[in-house]
């Protein structure tokens, strides 16, 4: 039993899934200080209740599920302290991981291209934002989101529905074809 729970803790509190909630904490909270705050927050609850996890649970999904419910928690007090501003500037990063080798047109059109999705998808509330988020870029299963979110499957393909329409409307039918194509009906 002791080595299951040490197996535990190494893959939840491996490297692999800290990206991915930092950048669902960026998204939540559009604040550098916030979202690592966040990520902390979530990291401490998570080892506090590592014991009482079951062996069949989904990590990555239980993780963003105490992520969520963390910052909620946050929004209902009205966070005691003031809005941090970040002043290392708005980038990114992830914009610095380098690509294939591209000529300067093709870096342009696809910073322009990842400028325009990001800044049609932070138009977006943040229910649609949150429900883009989980399945495009974290790819969770339709379950999986309807676990975070505390919601039926249903709801999450309804909201994804309306967000992949919402952003269809702000980029363009052929610029969202492109960047953001159908994922199928995995309903697993």
């Amino acid at each position: 039993m002791a080595s299951q729970s040490n197996k535990q803790h190494s893959e939840v509190f491996g490297p692999q899934y800290i990206d991915r909630l930092y950048g669902y904490a960026m998204m939540l909270t559009r604040n550098r200080a916030e979202a690592e705050d966040l990520v902390q927050e979530t990291y401490l609850r998570a080892f506090k209740a590592i014991d009482r996890l079951r062996e069949d649970s989904n990590l990555k999904s239980w993780l963003f599920t105490i992520l969520r419910n963390v910052w909620l928690n946050q929004l209902r007090h009205g966070r005691a302290c003031p809005p941090m501003v970040d002043m290392e500037g708005n980038g990114s990063t992830m914009d610095a991981i380098p690509g294939q080798a591209r000529d300067s047109y093709q870096i342009l059109a696809a910073n322009e291209d990842v400028e325009s999705v990001r800044s049609a998808i932070g138009s977006l509330s943040t229910e649609l934002r949150e429900i883009i988020l989980l399945r495009e870029f974290e790819e969770l299963s339709y379950r999986e989101i309807s676990a975070v979110l505390g919601c039926p499957a249903g709801t999450v393909m309804s909201r994804l529905s309306r967000a992949r329409a919402r952003l269809r409307i702000l980029l363009g039918n052929t610029s969202m074809k492109q960047s953001m194509p159908e994922r199928g009906t995995r309903n697993d």
